[in-house]
């Protein structure tokens, strides 16, 4: 039987239109949804290492529209770990120090804008010793959950840094003994407070929790990266709190943006999952290296100052302005009948923020997992405010819209107020937009300077190491540490001589690794298409055998995949030898006597020209006429041939 229509407009549009838009209720009063838990940032595996000369970044950042509610930071293990090294607070047995590495200062920085920000430490490596020759952290867990809770505690101890989450070990298989032994070590030092996520790779840990009672109360959240949106059964069974602890680490152009839209909300509508963590922050490390991009924003240019705000910052504000830790989902959250996907949020006290995403396939497809495929098209629909909500007249609403075929994405925009009439709107919903609808009236998009131009790496570059005019170590050497190593400043006191400060490698056992590497230690300098150049450094070898550092030019490869990285290494050791190869390995252009012994210093010289290079040492010709085929181009570098001790000083490159 028909409704019989009232002579009412809405009653009159709800009977005679109601075929040409789809209907959708927010209502608090049938039951609410998970609590959300924020939007976060990662910074892990070196991505923020250039960041810290950048001075006018830092100040921008105030003004920024993210608005992150957590911030992830990779506790070092001195080990490559993606595109970089993040150094250990302890190097060795005993060895404790709390300012080595940036992620102390970007804490600092993250809680100066956002007092309330959550921060969670996971470890991707750890210094050899922890695992007594082991190529594990699990072999002896009372040491390792020791280590790690010695970090929590500094973090407070020194910094004033409150770490509410610990992970276990990046995307690595998972030890329940370990676990259980972490919490009982973070119980102890009365950190109760501190939650364990685990673990940081696929959902397999959920079954284990299952059959292990002891396990289950020790993980507080079930944190799975790259989950595409999905969860499984065995999950949603332990009613834990369901985290993707990693996501998105897709090139942050537009199709970036439109990704990381998507599984903002998809995350929690198809997988239940209550917070998404960006790899990374900030792609603040050189575009050639892995993942190239794959930031939020990028400020990968120090020398200049300049960085760019993409389009996720801005779809990240669609959410975390308007959205606090501690709302609650609606139940009545899901997808539209024509595509796109709806998310509604509520504080409890009347508030109400819906986001709404309509990304194409084309136009939304991150770098993992494979995304299948769907259609999508325009739609109008209308929605009904119900329960606490039911008596509000307009709402809030900011817009964003990517515009790929002529590259005038509009995002971010704030549009006049939506207007509710007796608890009834409609909206025209195009393809690939984002809105944001809400009852909350403090957002704003906020202003920033514009950044300093784009400028190539200098192509005549020198550093002496000198910490006194750089106190914000290893940046003023625009250096990426790629290889399990770290390198810091050095300041001799017993017989300074002429280098009074340097930079030493000082990193003598093999760490436990997360990624596949070279077995010599490597810090790429430069531009990567650096194809004629002169490259030198003075350099002391500490250890007598089998002791020995290099020079490097046209370097192809870093990061992760820096074990099959080509170029021109000039290596002298310290049996008074030297040899020229062709990668990071033993395919060898020039060898023979150097007379270079340990102890001592010398000056190696690096010149690569066309198809030829040769080396010097200490001003004269040590090779020549080596025949260079490939590569054509890459970075700068300087390393030691081992796990060992060396300095390096007055280091220089120039390009022709």
């Amino acid at each position: 039987m028909a409704p019989r229509c009232l002579p009412s407009l809405l009653v009159f549009y709800l009977c005679f239109c109601r075929n040409r838009a789809d209907f959708y209720v927010f209502d608090d009063k049938i039951g609410l949804g998970r609590r959300f838990d924020g939007i976060g940032g990662l910074s892990g595996g070196g991505v923020t290492s250039l960041s810290l000369k950048m001075n006018k970044t830092r100040k921008a950042n105030s003004y920024f529209g993210a608005s992150l509610h957590i911030l992830k930071v990779e506790i070092g293990g001195d080990a490559q770990t993606t595109d970089g090294t993040e150094a250990s607070h302890m190097h060795y047995e005993g060895d404790e120090n709390y300012f080595r590495g940036y992620e102390w200062w970007l804490m600092k920085e993250a809680k100066k804008r956002n007092p309330d920000i959550t921060f969670i430490g996971l470890p991707w490596a750890f210094p050899g010793w922890i695992g007594g020759g082991e190529s594990t952290p699990y072999h002896y867990p009372s040491i390792t959950a020791s280590y790690v809770v010695s970090w929590i505690i500094g973090a407070k101890q020194f910094h004033d840094l409150d770490i509410s989450y610990v992970g276990i070990w990046n995307e690595k298989d998972f030890d329940a003994k370990y676990i259980k032994i972490l919490r009982e070590t973070l119980d102890r030092v009365g950190l109760t407070d501190v939650g364990i996520i685990a673990a940081d790779g696929n959902w397999d840990i959920s079954t284990a929790m299952m059959l292990d009672p002891s396990l289950y109360g020790a993980v507080e959240i079930i944190g799975v990266h790259y989950p595409g949106t999905k969860t499984v059964q065995e999950a949603l069974w332990t009613q834990k709190t369901l985290w993707s602890s990693e996501d998105y680490s897709t090139f942050n152009d537009d199709v970036g943006g439109g990704c990381w839209a998507r599984i903002l909300n998809q995350n929690y509508i198809n997988g239940r999952m209550t917070s998404t963590i960006s790899w990374n922050l900030v792609a603040s490390y050189y575009q050639d290296l892995s993942f190239g991009r794959d930031g939020l924003m990028t400020a990968e240019q120090p020398w200049s100052g300049n960085y760019v705000v993409e389009s996720p910052i801005w779809i990240t504000a669609h959410t975390t302005q308007f959205a606090q830790p501690g709302w609650r989902y609606l139940q009545t959250v899901g997808n539209f009948t024509h595509g796109g996907s709806y998310v509604a949020l509520t504080d409890g006290k009347g508030n109400l923020t819906v986001i709404i995403e309509t990304m194409s396939h084309d136009h939304s497809v991150c770098i993992r997992p494979v995304l299948p495929a769907y259609n999508i098209s325009a739609q109008n629909a209308t929605f009904r405010l119900k329960g606490s909500f039911a008596e509000i007249t307009e709402l809030q609403m900011w817009y964003s819209k990517f515009d790929y075929a002529n590259s005038k994405s509009t995002l971010f925009k704030k549009l006049p107020p939506i207007k509710v009439t007796e608890g009834f709107f409609t909206l025209s919903i195009g393809v690939d937009e984002v809105y944001t609808l809400t009852s909350v009236t403090t957002g704003q998009k906020g202003t920033y300077p514009d950044p300093p131009s784009s400028t190539p790496f200098p192509k005549s570059y020198y550093d002496d190491f000198d910490v006194r005019k750089n106190p914000l170590p290893l940046m003023k050497l625009h250096t990426l540490l790629t290889r399990r190593v770290f390198l810091k400043y050095f300041q001799n006191l017993t017989d300074p001589g002429p280098h009074v400060f340097t930079l030493r490698q000082i990193i003598t056992q093999q760490p436990i690794a997360w990624a596949t590497d070279s077995d010599h230690t490597i810090s790429i300098i430069g531009d990567y298409s650096w194809a004629n150049l002169t490259v030198s450094c003075d350099v002391l070898i500490e250890t007598a055998n089998p002791g020995g550092a290099f020079v490097a030019a046209r370097v192809s490869r870093g990061g992760e995949s820096v074990r099959k990285a080509m170029g021109v290494f000039f290596f002298v050791m310290a049996n008074g030898t030297y040899k020229v190869t062709n990668d990071i390995g033993e395919t060898v252009l020039a060898e023979g006597l150097s007379g270079t012994k340990a102890g001592v210093w010398y000056t190696l010289s690096l010149t690569v020209k066309g198809q030829f290079a040769f080396g010097m040492l200490n001003g004269r010709v040590l090779w020549k006429d080596a025949v260079v085929l490939n590569p054509k181009n890459g970075w700068a570098a300087i390393g030691t041939h081992s796990f060992e001790f060396g300095q390096f000083d007055n280091f220089k490159a120039v390009v022709e």
